[in-house]
C-alpha cells in the first residue's frame, strides 16, 4: 500500500506537468533555483568545516532551527501547499492508518521542498569532515531531522483541518499568522538593534536552542565532535521523543479527519437586510457591484486582501525611517496609499477565476461584458480610493507639506486607475489557478501556478510602466521645488487614471463578451 501511495504521488505529479508547458518550465526552474540553493549551502557546510567545532555546531544548530521552525509555520500560512495526496480524498477507501502514515510521509520527499530539505539536512556532514564519528552521526540525524519536518508539516496541517473545524476560524487563524510575517523585517531589525554582540548571543542562542526540539537534533553532531557523549544521548532522545509526539499527534488529527466531516455552519438565521444590494441601483451593473462587495467581505480569500493591503505601506514606512530618518516616514505613508490602493485593483484580476462555476449565472442570466466588467472596477474602487487617500492624508499631516498630497493624490489615481484597467483585461483574458470557493485563502493547489506567476509579473511591469508620467512629474516637483508640478501631478494622474479605467472596462468586455463560455469551461475544470 504504501508503494501504491507513493506511484500515485508520482503520477499525479507527472500528470500535472502534462496540464500546460509553463508547468514543466516552471518545475525546472524551481528545481535549478533549489539544486543552486542546496550547492551553496553545501559548498558553505564544507568551508565551514575549517573553523572551530564550536562555531560549527552554532552555524548548523540555528540553521537547522530556522529550517525546522520554517516547515512548521509554511503549513499554516499556505494550507494545502502541496494537496496532490490530499488525505480527504481518502475517506472512502479503507486504507490501514498505517500504510498512509507512512506514505504518506515519505510522499513528503517527492517534490523540490522535501528533497532539498532531505540532501541538505543528510549534507551536514560535510561540516564535520575533521570528524569521522561526527560526520557519520549527521548523516543519521539529518535523516531524521528531515522525515521531522516533513511530519511535523503533515501533523500542522492534519491538526488545522481537524481541530478547528469552523472553516472561518481556519482561514482567519492563516491570515492573522500573515501579520507577524509580513512585520518580520521591522521585528528582526528591532531585536538586532538590542543586541549588541552577535559573537556572544548567538552561540549562547544555540546552546539553549540545542536543548530545544528545534535544534536537538542538529546538536547531536556537535556533541559528538566534543566527546560530550551523554549530552548527545539526551539530545538524540529529546529528538526521538518529539519525532514520537508529533507522530500521534498527526495520526490522531488524521484519524478524526478522516472520519468526521469539516463543519462550517449551524443554527437558523432570521432574515436579514439586503446588504449592498440596497445600496446599488438594482441594474446588473449594481448587482455586480453590489454582489462582489459581498464577497470582498464575506469571502475570506477576497477578505484577505484587506488585512494585508493596508499593513504593506506600514512596512514600506518603516524600511523608509531606517534609510531617511523620522523626516521621512511622512511622505513615505503618502505615497505607499497608491500601493495599497493598487494591491486592491489589481487583486480583481482573479476575479472570474474566484467565481468558479458560479460565473455560469453571468452568462445565463446575459450579463454583458461592459455590466460584468464595471460592476466588478465599481466594487473594488468603493475600497480602493478611500483606503489610499486615508494614506495620502494621514502622511500629508505627519509631514505637515500639503503639496505631498497633491502628487500622491495624482500618483494614487494612476495606480488605482492601471490597476482597475489592467485587472479588467487580464481577468476576462486569463484564468488563473486559485482556491476553490470554500477553501482557505492561503491554499495553494497543484496546477499552472508558474502562468500565474507570469500573469503577476506582467500585471506589476504594466502598471509600473503606466504611472511613469506621473512619477516623472513628481521627480521633476521634488528636484525643483515647484508647486506647478504637485499639481500637474495631481491632473494627469486623475486624467490617466480614467483613461486606464475607460480602455480597460472596454477590452475586457469585449474579451468578456467574445470568450465568455471558453471562461467558463476554464474556471470549471478544477471542481
Amino acid at each position: 500500500m504504501v508503494a501504491h501511495l507513493l506511484r500515485l504521488k508520482v503520477t499525479l505529479l507527472r500528470n500535472s506537468l502534462k496540464r500546460t508547458p509553463w508547468q514543466l518550465v516552471g518545475l525546472i526552474i524551481g528545481g535549478l533555483y533549489g539544486i543552486g540553493m542546496l550547492i551553496t549551502a553545501l559548498v558553505g557546510l564544507a568551508a565551514l568545516g575549517a573553523a572551530e567545532t564550536e562555531l560549527v555546531g552554532t552555524v548548523v544548530v540555528l540553521g537547522g532551527a530556522a529550517m525546522f521552525l520554517g516547515w512548521l509555520v509554511i503549513p499554516v500560512v499556505a494550507s494545502g501547499l502541496d494537496m496532490t495526496l490530499d488525505p480527504a480524498r481518502f475517506t472512502t477507501y479503507a486504507v490501514p492508518m498505517k500504510s498512509m502514515l507512512v506514505g504518506l510521509a515519505l510522499s513528503g520527499f517527492i517534490g523540490i521542498p522535501g528533497a532539498i530539505t532531505l540532501l541538505a539536512s543528510v549534507g551536514t556532514a560535510i561540516a564535520w569532515w575533521r570528524h569521522p564519528v561526527a560526520a557519520l552521526t549527521a548523516l543519521l540525524c539529518g535523516a531524521v531531522a528531515a522525515l521531522t519536518c516533513v511530519i511535523a508539516s503533515r501533523a500542522i496541517t492534519a491538526a488545522s483541518t481537524s481541530l478547528a473545524s469552523s472553516r472561518r476560524f481556519k482561514d482567519a487563524s492563516g491570515v492573522v499568522v500573515l501579520v507577524p510575517l509580513m512585520f518580520m523585517g521591522p521585528i528582526i531589525a528591532g531585536v538586532s538593534s538590542g543586541i549588541s554582540n552577535f559573537a556572544e548571543y548567538l552561540p549562547q542562542l544555540a546552546a539553549t536552542v540545542s536543548w530545544t526540539p528545534l535544534g536537538a537534533i542538529w546538536a547531536v553532531p556537535a556533541a559528538v565532535a566534543a566527546g560530550a557523549w551523554g549530552a548527545a544521548a539526551l539530545k538524540f532522545l529529546i529528538a526521538l521523543a518529539t519525532l514520537a509526539a508529533l507522530t500521534w499527534v498527526w495520526k490522531v488529527c488524521l484519524a478524526r479527519s478522516l472520519v468526521t466531516p469539516d463543519f462550517s455552519g449551524g443554527g437558523r438565521r432570521s432574515p436579514g437586510k439586503r446588504g449592498f444590494f440596497a445600496i446599488f441601483p438594482q441594474t446588473p451593473t449594481g448587482a455586480v457591484a453590489a454582489r462582489c462587495l459581498t464577497y470582498w467581505f464575506r469571502d475570506p480569500r477576497y477578505s484577505a486582501g484587506i488585512i494585508i493591503a493596508p499593513l504593506i505601506p506600514l512596512v514600506m514606512v518603516f524600511g523608509g525611517s531606517q534609510a531617511g530618518g523620522l523626516g521621512s516616514v511622512g511622505p513615505v505613508l503618502s505615497y505607499a496609499g497608491a500601493f495599497a490602493a493598487f494591491m486592491i485593483t489589481w487583486s480583481i484580476c482573479a476575479d472570474i477565476s474566484y467565481d468558479n462555476t458560479a460565473f455560469a449565472l453571468h452568462l445565463a442570466t446575459g450579463v454583458s461584458g461592459k455590466a460584468d466588467q464595471t460592476g466588478r472596477v465599481l466594487a473594488a474602487s468603493v475600497l480602493a480610493l478611500p483606503l489610499g487617500l486615508i494614506f495620502t492624508i494621514v502622511g500629508a499631516i505627519v509631514s505637515g507639506n500639503w503639496l505631498n498630497f497633491l502628487s500622491a493624490t495624482g500618483l494614487l489615481m494612476a495606480a488605482a486607475g492601471a490597476g482597475l484597467g489592467l485587472s479588467s483585461v487580464f481577468s476576462s483574458r486569463f484564468t488563473m489557478n486559485v482556491p476553490l470557493p470554500g477553501e482557505s485563502p492561503m491554499k495553494s493547489k497543484p496546477g499552472n501556478n508558474f502562468t500565474t506567476v507570469l500573469i503577476q509579473l506582467a500585471g506589476f511591469a504594466g502598471a509600473l510602466a503606466l504611472i511613469i508620467p506621473v512619477g516623472v512629474l513628481i521627480v521633476v516637483g521634488m528636484t525643483t521645488g515647484q508647486v506647478m508640478f504637485a499639481w500637474l501631478a495631481l491632473v494627469v494622474g486623475m486624467v490617466l487614471g480614467a483613461v486606464y479605467v475607460v480602455v480597460g472596462i472596454r477590452v475586457g468586455a469585449a474579451q468578456y463578451d467574445r470568450r465568455g463560455p471558453e471562461l467558463l469551461q476554464a474556471v470549471s475544470i478544477d471542481r
